[in-house]
């Protein structure tokens, strides 16, 4: 028993965004606590800190309704700390410091990749979001992989739309 409670659950998700230059995606990756404007969550707002840094901490919910009008609804939320942030490389990475989610630790580095090239405008980029977590309670490894990969197309879809919307 004690072996299995040192395994951690790493994975990563990938998604193309053809068409989109990684210098039009990394914006809305770089604006930490506005997670909300192109992830499936209700809120994201700056708990402390100084936005671009390391040390920045953000807050993110969602509510999240019972399968039937006789259920109550339930307010999922995270604290999220900002490790390391890289304009120049376009990636960060952050970590779940306090939740009722179900995560004892969670880490994770998301990447903007050009597809081909640092001015691939046309050719379009990539986002990696590569976590490491303890196991969840209730959840198996690959209901973890599967939410971050809906939530990632989720994330590519919006952006794609907000980035056409713009142009």
């Amino acid at each position: 028993m004690a072996e299995e409670s040192k395994l951690k659950w790493e994975g990563k998700a990938i998604v193309e965004l053809p068409g989109t230059g990684a210098e039009a995606v990394w914006p809305f990756l770089e604006d930490f606590c506005n997670l909300h404007k192109c992830f499936p969550i209700d809120t994201s707002y700056q708990v402390e800190g100084i936005q671009g840094q390391p040390g920045l901490i953000r807050y993110c919910a969602s509510t999240i309704k019972g399968d039937d009008a006789a259920d109550e609804t339930t307010i999922k939320w995270a604290k999220e700390k900002l490790l390391t942030i890289d304009p120049v490389q376009r990636c960060l990475s952050y970590e779940t410091v306090d939740n009722n989610i179900g995560f004892k630790s969670y880490v994770a580095t998301l990447k903007v990749v050009p597809v081909n090239g640092d001015d691939a405008k046309l050719a379009g980029c990539k986002i990696e979001w590569g976590f490491v977590s303890d196991p969840m309670e209730g959840w198996s490894f690959q209901d973890l992989k599967s939410y971050i990969e809906s939530s990632l197309q989720f994330m590519a879809n919006k952006i794609d739309q907000l980035e056409c919307s713009e142009n």
